[in-house]
């Protein structure tokens, strides 16, 4: 199992008073490294983009090709559930 230095995490936190939703956000992580089998330097790499642009990380991800469509479609299903 890849493991994400804690600092890349950290980058994607919501802002403090929504803490509740931290979890889901390091469980994206993990379902992209796991399930997607995405390099950690290119969730990274997605990572800072989205809070550059101010983006959902999946529209990133897709939008710089470190995912195809299918892939896209997989990560919105799961973040649906």
């Amino acid at each position: 199992m890849s493991v994400l230095p804690f600092e890349i995490i950290e980058q994607y936190q919501l802002e403090e008073g929504e803490r509740g939703l931290n979890r889901q956000n390091a469980h994206l992580i993990h379902f992209l490294q796991e399930e997607l089998c995405l390099a950690p330097s290119a969730i990274a790499m997605a990572i800072r983009y989205a809070k550059q642009e101010n983006g959902p990380l999946p529209m990133v991800l897709w939008h710089y090709g470190l995912v195809s469509l299918e892939q896209l479609n997989q990560i919105l299903d799961w973040l649906e559930n």
